[in-house]
């Protein structure tokens, strides 16, 4: 289990995001408030934007948040429209690496999980492996399931490119559940594509992680965010209802989209 934190709105530093809310990433990966399987996130971070030529960029770490030495001068430096940020607490037996540390990125795409799959290595991970297009999974470079979960949207995606997001999330988790066969999984995921952002709360045997979201907190004026847990003053926060796809837009009212 993992908090995950993602802005869209007007230009902010990173530092907004991250460092500045009373309740930013680095609080929630010391103390977290609605944190279950873990009671820490202290197993790495990472953090995407989109850089001005529209390709999305990462920077990861395998050091927890409040240690590393570099966030204080990329927090005051970096500007974006768009972030993804992310602490990490370790799925018991996954290593501690860059490669398995989010988010992850490919195409223009962003992507993060919050969760776990059980049963991901004996049940899962074979049947997605044989659904994989092989220019697909030579991607995947790490061994988590966050990873493979993102691999395999990209695959309902390259399989029906006039899906939209909101369907070929729907799809993506489909498969899981039918390739779990029961066991439970926690999937709340958050995908960005350089304009949207797309923000799942989901579940399968089990309740769903927290997710919430925002569009008129005074801290960030005209901005849209979603975050595992509320950065600021809860009153401005607004839960994703449990199997809903939330929609964030720059030209649009939020959307809620059920599964």
């Amino acid at each position: 289990m993992c908090r995950l934190a993602a802005y869209l709105g007007p230009e902010i530093l990173l530092g907004d995001l991250v460092l500045a809310p009373p309740h930013g990433l680095v609080r929630q990966a010391l103390a977290p408030r609605e944190l279950r399987h873990a009671s820490l996130n202290a197993d790495g971070f990472g953090f995407g934007w989109y850089a001005p030529d529209d390709e999305p960029a990462v920077y990861l770490s395998t050091l927890p948040i409040w240690s590393d030495p570099n966030l204080g001068a990329l927090a005051r430096s970096l500007r974006a429209d768009l972030w993804l940020a992310f602490v990490r607490a370790a799925t018991p037996g996954q290593r501690v690496c860059v490669a398995n540390t989010q988010p992850f990125h490919d195409d223009a795409l962003l992507f993060a999980h919050n969760g776990f799959v059980r049963e991901f290595a004996t049940r899962v991970r074979p049947a997605l492996r044989r659904a994989l297009a092989p220019e697909i999974e030579a991607h995947i470079e790490g061994t988590t399931d966050s990873e493979y979960l993102f691999a395999l949207l990209r695959q309902v995606l390259h399989e029906d490119a006039d899906l939209t997001m909101e369907e070929a999330l729907r799809e993506t988790v489909a498969r899981v559940a039918r390739w779990a066969g029961g066991a439970p999984a926690l999937l709340n995921l958050v995908v960005a594509d350089g304009e949207c952002l797309y923000a799942l709360r989901h579940a399968i045997g089990e309740p769903c992680p927290s997710l919430y979201y925002t569009t008129d907190d005074e801290r960030f004026p005209e901005a849209q965010l979603v975050a595992s847990e509320p950065l600021t003053d809860a009153g401005y926060w607004r839960p994703v209802p449990e199997h809903h796809v939330l929609v964030l837009d720059p030209e649009q009212p939020p959307e809620l989209v059920p599964l």
